[in-house]
Order: structure tokens, then sequence, then C-alpha cells
């Protein structure tokens, strides 16, 4: 993939504008095809980015339907899994977070432009994930006799997107490696209660969303330290820095060490969730000192 701009010499031929057009599309299942077709035709080399390429922002970022109706997270009620009501809502909210992810991949790829061209292959891979996420989580919730849109959803993801709109830096520490990474921590118990509910189909979702999100997360903890090594900072004083400007949420446990590690988080940062969770190095299983293969 070449970030030569006489590659795209205009915005009809270049990935980051097309990533922009899918960003803009309203339809949940139009967008999950765009993104992934986009993906195939940057793999395939009939659609380039040009890195140089300016795009003016619109104002209607980004696209989404009408429904699901946006509330105050505090307004979501949790219901029992043991139903198959309250699964078809956990399910709703999985496809929502998806159906966002599919957004904030696709917004890196159009507004940071000066980026290296993996950069933008990288997350065009992602928008293509996890616009197949959302495609299996809505096919099972169909199941259910739900459609997307059928429960109220909250707007966390995209408002921190929405924050970090000016600072690539801030957008690579503070929703892959800290909203999406919260997935991460989410993902077993949510299996796990899943499956005490003898909703297997479900629950086999979860490990192929789980699996996905650790690449995810390790693409943003690689960009993440490629601009602080850029830019001479500390990676980790600067996450900090970051993540009381743009106010993040509090990290809270339980953590899933084993795959936070999978994902590129180092050694003092594990050992840092060890602490804020009150645990001792024994109980991070597995233990914080050892690497995992990644």
């Amino acid at each position: 993939m070449s970030t030569n701009p006489e590659h795209c010499p205009n915005r009809a031929n270049c990935a980051r504008s097309a990533a922009l057009a899918a960003l803009r599309e309203i339809d949940p299942a139009s967008k999950a095809a765009a993104a992934r077709a986009l993906y195939a035709a940057v793999l395939e080399g009939s659609l380039a980015c040009s890195a140089d390429l300016e795009l003016a922002e619109p104002t209607d970022l980004p696209g989404r339907p009408s429904r699901p109706e946006l509330v105050d997270p505090r307004k979501l009620k949790r219901r029992s899994m043991q139903s198959p009501e309250g699964r078809a809502v956990l399910l709703h909210a999985l496809a929502h977070i998806e159906f966002n992810a599919i957004n904030l991949a696709l917004d890196a790829v159009w507004r940071f432009a000066g980026m290296p061209a993996a950069f933008y292959t990288d997350w065009l891979k992602v928008a293509a994930e996890e616009a197949h996420h959302f495609s299996l989580l809505v096919a099972r919730l169909a199941e259910f006799g739900h459609a997307y849109g059928d429960f109220p959803a909250h707007d966390g993801l995209w408002d921190m997107c929405e924050r970090t709109r000016a600072d690539v830096l801030a957008r690579m520490a503070l929703v892959p490696r800290t909203l999406e990474a919260r997935g991460l921590d989410a993902s077993p118990p949510i299996r796990a209660r899943l499956q005490q509910a003898g909703d297997l189909a479900s629950a086999a979702i979860l490990d192929v969303i789980l699996r996905d999100e650790i690449g995810h997360v390790l693409i943003g903890n690689r960009w993440f330290r490629h601009l602080c090594d850029e830019g001479g900072l500390d990676p980790h004083a600067t996450y900090t820095r970051l993540a009381d400007q743009y106010h993040a949420p509090k990290l809270r446990g339980p953590f899933n060490f084993e795959a936070r590690r999978d994902a590129g988080f180092d050694e003092a940062e594990l050992a840092a969730l060890v602490a804020l969770a009150g645990l001792d190095a024994e109980q991070s299983a597995p233990p914080v000192t050892q690497a995992s293969g990644n």
C-alpha cells in the first residue's frame, strides 16, 4: 500500500476518503459491508491510502440509524442472562459496542493524516473485524426475535472519540488501550455467565470477539508506543497525563492479565494493575513476571 499522493490523486481514489464515506453511512449493515469491502480492496491493491491527503470534517459524524435510542448509561437496566430476554439485551449491548468500534476504526483512518502506511492498514483491518463481530451479534440477536435498535444504548465510546479528535496520541492511548482494553477484562465473566445459562452459541461469539480484540488492543499499543518513541516521550508518564487530561474512565478490576499481556501491555503496566486490583503477583494468573508469547 502506497502513501505517495500521486497514487491517490483525488479523494475518489483514496481509501482514507472511502473510510470517511463508510463512517458517514447510516445503515448499520451497509456500514459493516463497506468496512469489510474497503479492507479487502486495500489488501488486493485496488485502493491505496494517501497519508498527505487532508480531508475536511463533515458535520454528520458518525453515520448511524435513528435507533437505538441513546441514553445516559445509568438508565440502562441490567437483566438476568438466565432469561432469553436478558440475553437479547446483552447481545444488543455488545452489538452496539461493535457498531461504535467500526466507527472508531474508520475515524482513525480518515482523520489522522501523516501516519505511516501500516497505520491505515491496521485500522482498516480493525474496522473489518469489528464489522464481522457486529454481523455475528446481529444474526444471533435475530434468533432471539430482535434487531439492532430494539433496546436503548449509550454513547460512551464515541464520546471519547470526539474528545481525542485533534490528537492521534491521545486517541491511541485512550480508545484501544483504555476503553477497548476494558472489553478484554469484561469478556471472560460474560462468557462464563452465557455458558452457565446454556447459551453456547452466544458464548462462541464472545470467543471470536476476545481473540480479535486482543489484536486490536495490540495495534493500539503499537501505535501509541510508536508515537511516544517518535516524540521522545515516556509512555507510562504520557499515558497518565493523557488519561487525566481527557478524563478517561478510572481502571478497576478484575483484570484479564493474560489477555492484556498478549495485547502488548508491558510488565510495569501489568504490575500497576495488580496493585490496583489489590492482588499479589501470584494472583495475577499467569504471574506478571512471565511473558506469554507476545
